[in-house]
């Protein structure tokens, strides 16, 4: 440790929303391993809000970027972005005093350390990387209280609806998409339609066809906050495979959740009390240019039972 700074404890995750929010237990081991160190998570910058909601800053760094200068020499660093060797390099050349990773083959300094298991679920992963190295944590550990502030307007109480997702293959129709939120209006519902500013041309394609006024449309107009606090104040969320679905998970909003080529036993929600996921069973690769054919299989008849099985709020 530097002389003068206070002892640093930092966690390499640089990659999406999701990624934060299924680490967030693992984060949360962390700081009760550490109670009187600094807690600085590396990771996009965008994600600093939430960061803080979980109780750690942010050191700003895309995905596979080096940990920041002002983070080498800390008294901890935990791995939590991969399996290695490259991320394992990363903190590697941070020089940190103990290194908490999994064990890779190339990286001599983590021979002995816990192992990876292909096909774990995301959170129990982490945790178990933290508990095997004498950090015990809890994957039960995920509830974020919904950031401070008033939700967008017509968000209370609404079925929200995400039609967006990192890739096509996990995006599911958006004339589905627009059939339930007519088929939520015809039940007396509210119905919004969120996204990032890119999938702004696809919540206007579902809101039109959805039969939604223009004022229905969150996308493009909500920051990572706003779009939390919406995700908090709905009455229930439709989406895919996505940074939302976590968010519902974290905020306690009961969900339907459509997966297509990724399995929900490695990325779902691990409790089924709130949330309902809809997978046919069959996996690919989840960064394909077409939906996946697992995705296509649940009709909007299935999703719409899913929405009226929902425990309410």
């Amino acid at each position: 440790m530097a002389l003068g700074r206070p002892p640093t404890i930092f966690a390499l995750r640089a990659l999406g929303l999701g990624d934060l929010l299924t680490a967030v237990p693992a984060l949360r081991a962390l700081a009760r391993a550490y109670p009187c160190h600094r807690l600085v998570l590396v990771g996009p910058d965008a994600l600093a809000p939430l960061a803080l909601l979980a109780g750690w800053e942010l050191a700003p760094a895309g995905e596979l970027e080096p940990v920041p200068d002002e983070l080498h020499g800390a008294d901890v660093a935990a791995n939590l972005h991969g399996r290695g060797p490259q991320s394992h390099a990363l903190v590697r050349a941070a020089h940190p005093a103990r290194a908490i990773w999994f064990e890779h083959l190339e990286v001599p300094e983590s021979h002995g350390c816990p192992r990876w298991r292909a096909g774990e679920h995301e959170v129990e992963r982490w945790c178990r990387l933290l508990t095997e190295s004498g950090i015990p944590a809890d994957p039960a550990d995920l509830q974020l209280d919904p950031p401070a502030g008033q939700p967008p307007p017509q968000s209370a109480g609404a079925t929200l609806i995400h039609p967006g997702a990192a890739s096509p293959a996990r995006r599911w129709p958006a004339d589905r998409f627009a059939a339930l939120a007519r088929a939520e209006r015809a039940a007396g519902r509210r119905v919004v339609v969120t996204g990032g500013p890119d999938e702004l041309a696809l919540a206007r394609e579902v809101a039109a066809a959805g039969g939604l006024s223009r004022d229905a449309v969150l996308a493009g107009r909500t920051d990572l906050l706003a779009l939390a606090r919406a995700v908090a104040a709905a009455g229930r969320v439709v989406c895919g495979d996505t940074g939302v679905a976590h968010l519902a998970t974290a905020l306690g909003t009961p969900s339907v959740l459509l997966f297509g080529p990724t399995s929900p036993a490695e990325w779902g929600p691990q409790s089924s009390r709130r949330h309902r996921v809809l997978w046919s069973g069959q996996t690919g690769d989840p960064h394909a240019y077409e939906p996946h054919e697992g995705l296509l299989a649940i009709q909007v008849h299935d999703a719409l039972e899913a929405i009226a099985e929902l425990e309410p709020r």
